[in-house]
C-alpha cells in the first residue's frame, strides 16, 4: 500500500460554505459574549445582595443553633436524670 491510498486528497470546500461556517462561528462568539455580560450583571447584583444580607442570616443561624443546643441539652438532662419513683 502506498501513502496515497491511506490519506486521500482533501475535498475542496465551497467558498460559500466557508463563509457560512465563519459567519456562524463569529455570530456564536458575539452571542455568547452578549449573554455572558448580561448574566454577569445579574449575578453581580445577586452576590451584592447576598453580601448585604449575610450578617443578618449568620445571626439567625447562630440563634437557631443556640436554641437547638439548649433543647438537646434539656432532652439529654431529662433522659439521663434519675427518675424519682
Amino acid at each position: 500500500m502506498s501513502t496515497a491510498e491511506l490519506s486521500p486528497r482533501p475535498l475542496r470546500v465551497s467558498p460559500f460554505i466557508k463563509f457560512c461556517r465563519w459567519s456562524l462561528l463569529l455570530t456564536g462568539i458575539v452571542y455568547g459574549a452578549y449573554h455572558h455580560r448580561r448574566f454577569k450583571k445579574r449575578e453581580d447584583a445577586r452576590r451584592a445582595e447576598d453580601l448585604r444580607l449575610k450578617p443578618v442570616r449568620d445571626a439567625q443561624l447562630a440563634e437557631e443553633k443556640r436554641l437547638a443546643l439548649i433543647a438537646e441539652q434539656k432532652m439529654l438532662d431529662e433522659y439521663l436524670a434519675p427518675k424519682a419513683t
